[in-house]
């Protein structure tokens, strides 16, 4: 089947088997490097994207059940909010929060999704939303740290 998709902002036309993972067209057939194959059950979150700004994991997201709404990558994260980087991304790079890098899609749009639903998520909160996530190099304290920054700059730039 033929499908037309929002993605990134821009519409995009595949050919596609209906339960094809969105994964798969992202990054076979647009060639987007931002979400990665990890488990392909929806467990470790290296496949997160937004759908309609909700964080969800691709390898379980059949190109069926997309229709119209917006599909976000980390690759036009930024162009959501008409920058060069999305606060979130600029908190990574300045905390250093990677080290293989791997897992680092999932952690980034997890968080910009849950940051931007409420910019004053506390702790709880914060490691609530983020526990489905996985990361084999151990820099979770990193990880945490640049999303409490990128939450207060992302606080700051809605007021």
């Amino acid at each position: 089947m033929n499908y037309e998709l929002n993605v990134n902002g821009g519409r995009v036309s595949v050919a596609a088997d209906p339960a094809t993972p969105m994964l798969y067209l992202l990054r076979n057939t647009l060639r987007l490097q931002g979400p990665r194959f990890g488990c392909g059950l929806g467990q470790c979150g290296a496949c997160t994207v937004h759908l309609d700004g909700v964080a969800v994991r691709s390898c379980l997201l059949p190109v069926s059940a997309v229709g119209a709404r917006a599909v976000t990558t980390l690759e036009g994260l930024a162009a959501t909010r008409g920058a060069n980087l999305h606060p979130m991304q600029q908190a990574f790079v300045d905390e250093q929060a990677a080290q293989c890098g791997y897992c680092i899609n999932g952690w980034i749009m997890t968080a910009a999704a849950l940051v931007t639903a409420n910019p004053r998520v506390g702790d709880t909160e914060l490691r609530e939303g983020l526990s489905g996530l996985k990361c084999r190099c151990g820099t979770h304290l990193s990880i945490l740290r640049a999303v409490k920054r990128a939450a207060l700059a992302m606080a700051e730039g809605a007021k």
